[in-house]
């Protein structure tokens, strides 16, 4: 969340105004359209929709019982796939446990490996030794495996829910990838698609609504296709889809009151792409109050971080965290003129969030506030290097800007909203800041400096981990690169591993921490900043919430 990646430096102003520069980032690209937008009618009421849709979940529900297990299987990968699992999260459930703790003596490569991943993604162990009927016994896999490209893409997709030492699995990873590259061009559709997307992003740290709305053109060419099931993803994404749009609609309108309220123009106009970011934690119907107070967390986050990062003297930094450490309104007075709105809006924000909830849950705003100070002091820290001229030492860069990604704030905001998920187990297995957190906040800010590394510096800003590291251990830039891509792999396996380590009641706030470790390689594809230059998400912005899904 916190980039490195402002376009130029705003000039300094008297401490006592609100500052007269001009924007440091591009405006943004939606301006008002979300407030403004009236969709069109659907082909159907939404009454009826919903009506049909309702028919067709029952219809679904009976193909459970009376099917093999590897035909249940294909049935959750389907609907996983399609994005709708969560209407049937019951019937998924019992039959995950009633797979993993039977036996399983396919000789398919893809039925096991599809087993190996789903299990996996829900937390059910499953040991590697599952792949070893497919090898010899130099552990090498079978030549006729190498003629399997859709048993190939699925171990390549298993494999990438690896954990630390499993090695074998990594070595699964770059056997599948090599084969698959080299029979890219003679597959068909939609394999072919598949395989290529797969290469690009594996389907673990892939964006579930991204490759939904690719999937529902393939699903239809897959030999055991049902239609009564891609009718049902496509209504269940219609209706969704609207009360998405009333959601960013709100959230706009909140955010453009802020913005002209407060006046902090430096700041990244980005309410939509929060909103976004929130989204790809849950979508679901049932989190409309968690998602939009974490949009509105997601985009506090911004508006502080280039508070430190673009606007603020070392003095002011100073006066701004003692405030928010106070975290009282009396403490105005130790601010500059244009950041006393500023911080009583925080406040105010944090308020609402609290009236928002129920009385047994208001106590979870604590939990978000502490992580907010967490925040702020790691800000500080990297004011004070950056106006000192102080290069600190790699893994001292490491552990103060993974903090300042924003990424721990997140993992503890996502809960607040969301009913009995959020624990208080959980918010203080958030907020300790361990394991899959950790990896999160690591993910962010590794992929965030590989994107400024890339660019190149532009803005007043302490040294990255990249340059911490090329400085410390005098490497070239492609060494340094190349460690950091392998601290991201590391984070990934500590994010895999949470699953099966971690007591089963933390499961669902583990799994909302992953959809967020999994949306950074989809906002830093390539090694660019999509969010701070959100023109490349525009058209996925527009897919996802503007244009309906044809039937």
């Amino acid at each position: 969340m916190a980039s490195h990646d402002a376009i130029t430096t705003a000039t300094a102003a008297p401490a006592a105004a609100v500052p007269e520069v001009a924007p440091v980032f591009h405006p943004t690209v939606w301006g008002d359209f979300f407030i403004n937008y009236n969709p069109e009618p659907l082909q159907m009421s939404e009454e009826r929709m919903t009506e049909r849709s309702n028919q067709l979940k029952e219809k679904i529900i009976g193909l459970f019982p009376c099917s093999t297990i590897v035909e249940q299987l294909y049935l959750v990968d389907t609907l996983q796939h399609l994005s709708v699992d969560q209407h049937f999260h019951e019937q998924i459930d019992s039959t995950l446990r009633s797979t993993h703790a039977g036996e399983f003596n396919s000789s398919s490569l893809h039925d096991v490996a599809l087993r190996f991943r789903i299990l996996r993604q829900q937390g059910f162990w499953v040991s590697p030794d599952v792949f070893s009927k497919f090898k010899d016994e130099d552990g090498a896999f079978h030549v006729n495996v190498t003629n399997d490209p859709r048993g190939l893409l699925s171990l390549y997709n298993a494999a990438h829910l690896f954990i630390h030492g499993e090695t074998e699995l990594e070595e699964s990873i770059s056997f599948a990838r090599r084969h698959l590259e080299s029979m890219e061009g003679r597959l068909e559709y939609p394999l072919a698609e598949q395989v290529r997307r797969a290469l690009h992003l594996p389907l673990p740290r892939t964006l579930k609504r991204v490759e939904a709305l690719h999937y529902m053109s393939e699903y239809k060419q897959e030999l055991m296709h049902n239609s009564s099931i891609l009718e049902f993803a496509k209504l269940d994404f219609n209706l969704l889809q609207r009360l998405h749009l009333k959601e960013l609609k709100a959230l706009s309108r909140w955010w453009k009151n802020l913005y002209r309220e407060v006046g902090l123009n430096y700041s990244r106009d980005r309410v939509v792409e929060c909103y976004f970011w929130a989204y790809t934690t849950y979508y679901e119907k049932e989190y409309t109050h968690a998602r939009m107070i974490l949009a509105k967390i997601i985009a506090i986050i911004i508006m502080t971080d280039d508070t430190y990062d673009v606007r603020a003297t070392l003095v002011e930094c100073k006066q701004l965290n003692e405030a928010i450490q106070r975290w009282e309104e009396n403490a105005t007075s130790l601010l500059p003129e244009y950041l006393q709105k500023f911080y009583l809006k925080l406040m105010s924000t944090f308020k609402e969030f609290e009236d928002e909830l129920k009385p047994d849950e208001k106590y979870r705003v604590a939990f978000s506030t502490k992580a907010f100070q967490i925040l702020s002091n790691n800000y500080l820290q990297e004011a004070e290097w950056f106006h000192q001229n102080h290069k600190p030492r790699f893994n001292d860069q490491v552990k103060v800007s993974s903090v300042c990604s924003g990424g721990p704030w997140v993992c503890v905001g996502l809960l607040v909203g969301m009913s009995d998920t959020a624990t208080k187990e959980a918010l203080e297995w958030a907020l300790g800041c361990t394991d899959a957190v950790r990896a999160c906040a690591e993910v962010t800010r590794f992929m965030n400096d590989l994107a400024s590394f890339k660019r190149g510096k532009n803005k007043n800003d302490v040294a990255s981990s990249v340059e911490c590291y090329i400085s410390e251990h005098g490497v070239a830039s492609e060494v340094a690169i190349a460690k950091i891509g392998s601290l991201i792999e590391d984070a990934w396996k500590t994010t895999n591993q949470a699953r099966f380590e971690l007591p089963e009641l933390l499961l669902p706030a583990v799994q909302r921490v992953a959809n967020i470790t999994i949306s950074m390689p989809f906002m830093y594809d390539d090694k660019t900043d999509a969010f701070t230059f959100s023109s490349r998400l525009e058209g996925t912005i527009k897919r996802l919430f503007v244009n309906p899904i044809d039937f």
